[in-house]
């Protein structure tokens, strides 16, 4: 069995628009305490899409011209603050495949790469160009193409930036490490049994 690649990902695009968007902001510290991911995505965003109350502070993600929309657009330096997993797993979770930013917080954009989610980034100017392009008109249907590092919205093409070693394990189908490692786990067992030590 192996993993699918990704060589393309399309969709709609929903602007959640900001510098420093931390992972407390993506999933607030009280939804930490679950025991598995599952049912995290309805959490993202949580204390920006609700107040104490319950009401709908009218989020982005809860408008309805962008129902449905998988990919997110946001701005400098998305993912920053604590290193937790939650974070990624939350926006996954909620049925997001990509986000496009100006730069990610490294942990974040390893953690993200993992689960799949394709992280490129492109320059202030082309965000609000895209920005402006969906807000427009929200059922603009969005093409990364990783293989060419172009996207594709509403006839403009855009060269964008991504990790290049992320790019290669996308297409090969080997972003997820925890996988690779229990497909090779016989290879694994057979070194450790030539090496001269054994690990406790």
């Amino acid at each position: 069995m192996n993993m699918s690649s990704i060589k393309k990902i399309s969709g709609r695009i929903v602007p959640i628009l900001g510098d420093d968007i931390d992972t407390d902001r993506i999933i607030p510290a009280r939804y930490l305490k679950c025991v598995t991911f599952d049912g995290l995505g309805k959490f993202v965003f949580y204390d920006e899409r609700f107040d104490n109350k319950g009401k709908h502070l009218n989020h982005p993600i809860d408008n309805p011209k962008y129902k449905g929309a998988n990919i997110i657009l946001t701005g400098n330096n998305f993912g920053c603050g604590s290193s937790r997993e939650h974070a990624p797993q939350a926006i996954k979770r909620a049925g997001f495949d990509a986000i496009i930013a100006e730069s990610f917080a490294e942990i974040f954009l390893g953690n993200a790469t993992t689960l799949g989610i394709v992280c490129i980034t492109l320059p202030k100017k082309r965000i609000l160009e895209i920005k402006f392009i969906v807000e427009t008109d929200p059922s603009s249907e969005c093409l990364i193409d990783l293989e060419k590092k172009l996207l594709s919205i509403k006839g403009k093409n855009y060269n964008f930036e991504i990790k290049e070693t992320n790019r290669q394990a996308f297409l090969n189908g080997t972003y997820d490490s925890l996988f690779e490692l229990l497909q090779n786990k016989n290879k694994i067992i057979k070194l450790e049994k030539s090496l001269h030590y054994r690990f406790i």
